[in-house]
């Protein structure tokens, strides 16, 4: 980093010390704990474009100090920091500096987000909840500062957005931070609502739902979405297609304790992509057809190659009432189905994929609803 970004990084170090929520009335500002941050020396020395505020949670059970830590001491190996990180009951540890790219959420996004904060996950309700509020105004307040939408997830390129709406618009395969917030109750709804107007001082409180709910402009559309899939046996053949799930041998595609190379899935309605994980290539491409003649566009797989993880995400057609994927798998390792998943990231736990990596899959079941039917 040269003199001048050095002078320039120091004076966002010092100018961003504290914070005041914009959200009607200006809330108590917010000490900002400086202890983990890192060097002038240390970090990228590129700048940000001013698009987007990144909301990440931390997807681990530990305390933000701890996770700062980490990050402070491993930023260079791990290839991995943001600005802040919230918890410990509404701290604040500063990790890199606003305005440089921090290395959170892929290359385009780093380019864009001035600040990227991290949410520290805990048990303990009455902590969340102060974590929450911090976490909330930190990012309704990064935004107004920088000239940025307070919006969560909209459909345009600039605003504040979670780690999922960067996986579903531009790379990767993170669902953060919907899972955990949804383990303590807040809904994608509320969070948008919440992050968009800010808490006051006056009421550091998260609200149960929205202050004000929107109506429907056209009464609900939802469709019958069906969904067709099959496994390949590894060293064997293509089994017989499954259609959504039931119970019994014919409600999941697989054979138990047997391993798997290749798999295709199709609906009749919208649109599927799909990705498997194989214990000799890591994750391989998305694939968003459904073919099993057609082994490099419509089949996702090596032959040969074991499958232990499985990533999905469905996309409801315009007008209709929204859906989404919901499978879950099995191993040869392991008896009874593992966590279900959901392509939204709104299964408190257990979101991101389907499996266990190093342990071949051996059954799967998908459905596309409203809800689990699990």
């Amino acid at each position: 980093m040269n003199l001048k970004n050095k002078l320039k990084w120091a004076t966002a170090i010092v100018a961003a010390f504290s914070f005041a929520v914009v959200g009607g009335q200006n809330a108590k500002a917010s000490t900002i704990d400086n202890s983990y941050a890192l060097s002038s020396s240390q970090g990228s020395s590129l700048r940000t474009n001013n698009n987007v505020i990144i909301a990440h949670a931390t997807a681990v059970y530990a305390p933000a100090r701890n996770v700062a830590t980490y990050e402070k001491r491993e930023w260079y190996n791990a290839g991995a920091y943001v600005q802040y990180i919230v918890g410990d009951g509404g701290k604040i540890y500063r990790v890199g500096a606003e305005g440089y790219q921090a290395w959170g959420a892929g290359s385009w996004a780093n380019a864009n987000a001035p600040v990227q904060v991290e949410l520290a996950q805990t048990y303990n309700s009455a902590e969340f909840r102060k974590d929450y509020v911090t976490y909330v105004n930190l990012l309704h307040s990064s935004a107004i500062k920088y000239g940025i939408p307070t919006d969560v997830d909209s459909s345009t390129w600039r605003g504040v957005k979670s780690h999922l709406w960067v996986t579903n618009h531009v790379w990767g395969d993170h669902t953060d931070p919907y899972g955990y917030l949804a383990s303590h109750g807040v809904t994608k709804a509320q969070f948008a609502h919440d992050v968009k107007y800010g808490f006051s001082s006056s009421n550091n409180n998260v609200s149960p739902t929205p202050a004000q709910t929107p109506k429907p402009s056209k009464p609900a559309n939802k469709k019958a979405v069906h969904v067709t899939y099959a496994l390949h046996q590894k060293g064997k053949q293509w089994l017989s297609p499954v259609k959504d799930f039931n119970s019994g041998s014919n409600g999941f595609a697989g054979v138990p304790n047997s391993v798997h190379d290749m798999l295709y899935i199709k609906v009749n309605r919208g649109s599927i992509k799909y990705r498997v994980h194989t214990k000799e290539d890591g994750w391989l491409p998305w694939i968003s057809k459904g073919n099993k003649k057609d082994t490099v566009n419509g089949v996702a797989g090596i032959k040969g190659h074991a499958i232990d993880g499985v990533q999905m995400y469905y996309t409801t057609p315009k007008g209709e009432t929204y859906q989404q994927a919901y499978y879950r798998s099995q191993t040869t390792q392991r008896a009874n189905y593992l966590g279900t998943c959901a392509d939204n990231g709104t299964v408190a736990g257990y979101d991101s994929w389907a499996g266990m990596l190093g342990e071949p899959l051996d059954r799967l079941q998908i459905h596309i609803n409203d809800s689990s039917k699990y």
